[in-house]
């Protein structure tokens, strides 16, 4: 087993996005703050609904997929599909905008606490141009397992553990993501298989965490060196970290806002479709 270990870390910028709504952005400040085939991070949380109330009113994509996963709150997704789907507290919403989609992310709340992740997931050149699609996973949907050391639930990907294989929500993608949020008890030890090559992350939103005897950063993206296990120990109060790891696409990135492409050609042809009412057709 190699042991990976902190490369670097992203901190969590405060920043606002669609009509104002506050978050923590730490994958995707810039083109250079990227982890391949990982776009942006977003963390979002707070119990003033000034914060959030506003949301997300309709805009497009192309070129890539979101993942929102809501740890708390109500959020209700629509788009030109005719996908409507509510997101609730332990659910996720896994959008791919393919060749083109238009949507909205509206509260339907109007106090108390939201907060969760949303995660852009990009695609390969070959499969940029695809035919949109949405699914609503409710959090029954979503595996969860039980370990000495804690509790991980499995959004995406598989883990080997103990010689048995779980599998979550999400399989199949050709960035063989692996997503999970681990939930360690007061003072424990969790060590998981994460493939050879991919590029990995851990998100430290709750208590404290070293990984490899360093310390996680609270808030920030918290980028791994190579390697095929990760070990996490928790401190007194436990801790919730997200993994979050892919195959890199190793091709070129070029984002205008949400268009993302290969070629800067590719991105003027996703406006273009957009000015002329084209991109979802």
């Amino acid at each position: 087993m190699t042991e990976r270990t902190i490369e670097r870390v992203i901190p969590g910028a405060e920043t606002s996005d669609g009509a104002g709504v506050r978050i923590k952005r730490s994958l995707g400040q810039q083109p250079s703050l990227q982890l391949d085939p990982f776009l942006m991070l977003d963390e979002f949380g707070s119990s003033d609904a000034a914060d959030y109330i506003a949301g997300f009113p309709a805009h497009p994509h192309r070129g890539f997929e979101t993942v929102t996963y809501m740890i708390e709150g109500h959020m209700l997704h629509e788009d030109h599909l005719g996908n409507r789907g509510d997101l609730r507290n332990g659910g996720v919403q896994w959008m791919t905008a393919g060749r083109g989609i238009i949507h909205s992310e509206m509260p339907q709340q109007e106090a108390g606490t939201m907060r969760g992740f949303q995660l852009w997931l990009n695609l390969p050149g070959a499969e940029k141009m695809t035919e949109a699609g949405y699914r609503d996973i409710q959090s029954e949907q979503i595996p969860e397992i039980d370990l000495a050391g804690g509790r991980i639930k499995l959004i995406a990907g598989a883990l080997t553990l103990d010689g048995q294989e779980h599998e979550g929500a999400v399989t199949g993608r050709s960035t063989d993501p692996l997503i999970a949020d681990l939930r360690l008890a007061p003072d424990a030890e969790l060590s998981l298989p994460v493939p050879t090559g991919h590029n990995a992350m851990l998100y430290l939103y709750e208590g404290d965490a070293n990984v490899a005897d360093l310390a996680l950063r609270r808030s920030a993206a918290n980028v791994l060196g190579d390697g095929d296990q990760i070990s996490l120990r928790s401190g007194p109060n436990g801790a919730r970290v997200m993994l979050i790891a892919g195959k890199p696409i190793g091709e070129p990135v070029v984002q205008y806002g949400p268009f993302v492409m290969n070629t800067r050609e590719e991105i003027e042809q996703a406006l273009q479709d957009y000015r002329d009412g084209r991109l979802t057709a």
